[in-house]
């Protein structure tokens, strides 16, 4: 291999590398093993990303995995969800290789058999507390448990009954037979397997004992055929056991388990059980509330997976934990669209411009680019007529110095028609601005060639006759920055703020055609995208993606 080649790979594909040179493995076969007890959020598209990224470069296989291996929190619904988001984020492809931990409960069940059998394994029957109580601490070793010598026959008889549901929950648990003095907690006689009369989603009524992740997701790993198990740093620590099950359980080729940093993002709610009880208290309309960070969300929200792609691409692979600024994110999906969508005229909160010396009744349709900064994505044609909408802040009776808009007197260019100058306005009893009177000049239309006077001012607009009435729906934060993500209480710093909602916008018509999904650039305004969950055939609903100006500066 090229030495320059093999410096610009990450620690991962190095070791890879390494482990196909050696003949370890004959090819690649990754995993990703989400518990589908929830939503996946930004956080879980670095691992997915990763895992999937590492088995097309090498041609190898990917799998994704359900671990419902806990059946009192998961649902079909996050299974659904979840296969959703992950084809997605890989670039709406369909994964064929898709598996539930459930798949293999009977071989668990067959590998904790073989542990007994070999003197590995015991049926414990201290309570929760007291196990944790007999596992000492990081300074003190561990005790063992007074049924640990229980003899292999006891052991077998002992867990058959708690396979016939003989033993109530809680009652007894089955521990792998290690080390109760071991440095790594981990390795203290850790339950594999525990009592719980539940039904399965995927398994039904079949079984009341149900195996412990640590235990089920070597099994996993190895019956698939998994060659390299890349997992976040909190599974270091438990990598020992990891190696132990496949290597006591005898498997022809063990799956290696390498660790990676997780990737975090500030003054944002990722943990799964925030979210829920965001859910459950109606904080936010679902799981994909475009205010929060899950992929669903983001997904609605306008963001595109090649955004998110790039994001962990500067990001990077590593084994030192970081976080990133949401403005880089923001960043990301700028970069994404600026120079593939349209950017059309939207006015968010409209105000009337008359323009008295244009011909009544008549409607002008105007060359506009379909995109400022890449001219091959041509022009379309935008109508023009006496009555306009511009947004409100374009506006000023009074303005201060260096306002370069509309004002009493001044004169600015229409963006793509013409200049306009302010003859005088119209306010209702409370001194709100109803109407603006204008004159235009017909000789300044844009691309005629006009070189005559200059104005600093240039606004958009749309022509009242044609306009799309339509809401928007404008999106910040949903904690507050300031104060942070959690109190003291751990109780959330809800932003009163986070969502603005807008009903009364007036957009150019061609936007009637907008599916949803759709994205845009509003000139002035930022990007924006059809929402999924509120648009209806008589009211398009627009989700603004991200501002138009970003204060995140890229390093160079």
């Amino acid at each position: 291999m090229d030495e320059n080649v093999a410096v610009t790979r990450n620690f991962i594909e190095q070791e890879i590398d390494k482990d196909l040179a050696q003949g370890v493995y004959d090819s690649i076969m990754t995993r990703f093993p989400p518990e589908p007890n929830g939503y996946l959020h930004i956080g879980h598209a670095k691992s997915i990303l990763l895992n999937y990224g590492l088995a097309k470069k090498y041609n190898g296989t990917f799998n994704l995995r359900f671990d419902d291996t806990n059946p009192m929190k998961e649902d079909t619904e996050f299974v659904e969800a979840i296969r959703k988001d992950v084809e997605w984020l890989c670039g709406n492809v369909n994964i064929d290789n898709v598996y539930f931990a459930s798949d293999y409960f009977d071989k668990m069940y067959e590998g904790a058999i073989t542990l007994i059998k070999k003197g590995k394994a015991y049926v414990d029957d201290l309570s929760a507390d007291e196990i944790r109580e007999y596992r000492g601490t990081l300074k003190e070793p561990g005790k063992n448990s007074p049924y640990r010598d229980r003899s292999i026959e006891e052991n077998l008889e002992l867990f058959e009954m708690m396979r016939n549901g003989m033993c109530p929950d809680g009652s007894r648990v089955l521990r792998a037979k290690i080390d109760m003095s071991s440095p790594n907690i981990n390795m203290r006689d850790p339950v594999i397997y525990r009592v719980a009369h539940i039904s399965h989603h995927n398994t039904g009524n079949k079984w009341c004992i149900y195996p412990m992740y640590d235990f089920a997701h070597p099994i996993e790993d190895a019956v698939e055929g998994i060659s390299h198990s890349i997992c976040t740093l909190e599974f270091e620590d438990h990598r020992p056991l990891y190696d132990w099950v496949v290597r006591e359980l005898e498997f022809d080729i063990p799956p290696r388990q390498i660790e990676f940093a997780k990737m975090y993002v500030t003054n944002v709610v990722t943990g799964k059980r925030y979210i829920k009880k965001l859910v459950e208290d109606g904080v936010v309309d679902g799981w994909d509330d475009p205010r929060l960070v899950t992929i669903a969300a983001l997904r609605r929200r306008g963001f595109t997976s090649s955004s998110i792609k790039m994001l962990m691409e500067m990001v990077g692979v590593s084994k030192a934990n970081s976080s990133v600024d949401y403005a880089m994110l923001e960043y990301c999906i700028r970069e994404d669209l600026k120079l593939v969508k349209p950017r059309m005229m939207a006015v968010l909160d409209p105000v009337k411009v008359i323009i008295d010396n244009y011909p009544e009744d008549s409607i002008e349709y105007l060359d506009v680019p379909n995109n400022q900064e890449n001219p091959e994505m041509g022009t379309r044609k935008v109508p023009f007529a006496r009555e306009l909408y511009i947004d409100r802040d374009d506006f000023m009776i009074e303005p201060p110095k260096k306002y370069y808009r509309l004002f009493p007197g001044n004169e600015v260019r229409l963006m793509s028609a013409y200049f306009v100058k302010c003859e005088s306005y119209v306010t209702d009893e409370n001194g709100n601005v109803t109407e603006i009177h204008c004159t235009y000049d017909p000789e300044t239309k844009s691309g005629s060639g006009f070189e005559g006077r200059k104005v600093k001012g240039t606004i958009h607009w749309v022509a009242a006759p044609t306009a799309m009435k339509s809401t928007v729906y404008l999106y910040e934060n949903l904690v507050d920055e300031e104060k942070g993500v959690y109190n003291e209480d751990g109780s959330m710093n809800i932003n009163p703020n986070s969502v603005q909602v807008l009903h009364d916008c007036m957009l150019e018509p061609a936007l009637k055609e907008a599916k949803v999904g759709d994205s845009f650039q509003f000139l002035r305004k930022g990007y924006f995208c059809v929402d999924s969950k509120t648009t209806t055939e008589d009211n398009i609903v627009f989700n603004r993606i991200v501002s138009q100006k970003s204060s995140y500066k890229p390093s160079k």
